[in-house]
C-alpha cells in the first residue's frame, strides 16, 4: 500500500454504515497548527495529517478526537474538554477532530476502518 498525501482542502469522510461526512484536510504545518482553534462549530470533521497527538488549549468547546493508524483504522476515540493535552498515541498517523458527540452518532469507534476522498476543488488547489 503506497503512502497517501493529501493537501489542505475539503473532502468526505466515509464511515461504514453512515452517510458521508464533510471533511476538512489540515496537512500543512500551518493548517495543523491552527486546527479548530477559535471555532465554536464544525460541519463534519477535520483530518490532521500527519499527527499523533493534539491539544485543546485555546479551544472554546469540547471536541471528539479519533486517532487513526496509517491504514485509517481507528485506534481510539476520546472526548477532550478545552485546555487539555492529549498524549501521543503509538501507531497513530492521523487525527480526526469533530464536535463533541458527533463520532458516537456516526458509529466511529476503535477498530472501524474509514476512507476519505478529496473533492475536485481540493484536489485541484495548488
Amino acid at each position: 500500500m503506497g503512502r497517501r498525501r493529501w493537501r489542505d482542502g475539503r473532502g468526505l469522510l466515509h464511515i461504514p454504515g453512515s452517510v458521508p461526512v464533510p471533511l476538512e484536510f489540515a496537512t500543512s504545518y500551518r493548517a495543523r497548527t491552527k486546527g479548530l482553534l477559535g471555532r465554536t462549530s464544525l460541519d463534519g470533521a477535520m483530518l490532521l495529517s500527519p499527527a499523533s497527538s493534539i491539544h485543546t488549549f485555546g479551544m472554546r468547546v469540547p471536541i471528539d478526537v479519533a486517532y487513526l493508524d496509517r491504514r485509517l483504522t481507528v485506534l481510539a476515540v476520546r472526548t477532550m474538554p478545552p485546555g487539555r493535552l492529549g498524549l501521543p498515541r503509538p501507531r497513530s498517523r492521523h487525527v480526526l477532530e469533530a464536535e463533541a458527540g458527533a463520532m458516537e452518532g456516526w458509529g466511529l469507534r476503535a477498530g472501524v476502518r474509514v476512507t476519505v476522498s478529496e473533492t475536485e476543488e481540493a484536489a485541484g488547489d495548488g
